[in-house]
């Protein structure tokens, strides 16, 4: 999923832990899947912000050169102003948008 193009709250959403855990029967195991996506989600963007910001980088920097520039200072506040990555997770888990599997318990079916 894009997170650029997500429909996340930008604030804090109070949530019922025990509706938000029905597809697993565990609030444990659902605060580990959101976590855990949460996680892919923050490199992801991390990676895209060093890309972008990679293109101002010059190679023979010194203090007295380094001067800001507005281009760059719009990429951040951009990325600043994008919904955490916990809450773009955890939209996704509630509208159905992750796989998630837990190998324990088909092994455990398994046998």
């Amino acid at each position: 999923m894009d997170y650029k193009k997500t429909n996340a709250p930008l604030n804090t959403v109070t949530r019922d832990m025990i509706e938000l855990s029905e597809d697993t029967g565990n609030v444990y195991e659902t605060v580990c899947i959101i976590a855990k996506r949460a996680n892919q989600i923050a490199g992801e963007m991390k990676h895209d912000l060093e890309k972008k910001l990679q293109e101002f980088a010059s190679l023979n920097d010194n203090l007295e050169e380094i001067s800001e520039n507005r281009e760059q200072i719009e990429i951040s506040r951009y990325y600043e102003k994008l919904p955490k990555p916990t809450l773009i997770a955890t939209q996704e888990y509630v509208d159905h948008k992750l796989f998630f599997r837990n190998p324990m318990k088909e092994r455990d079916s398994q046998d």
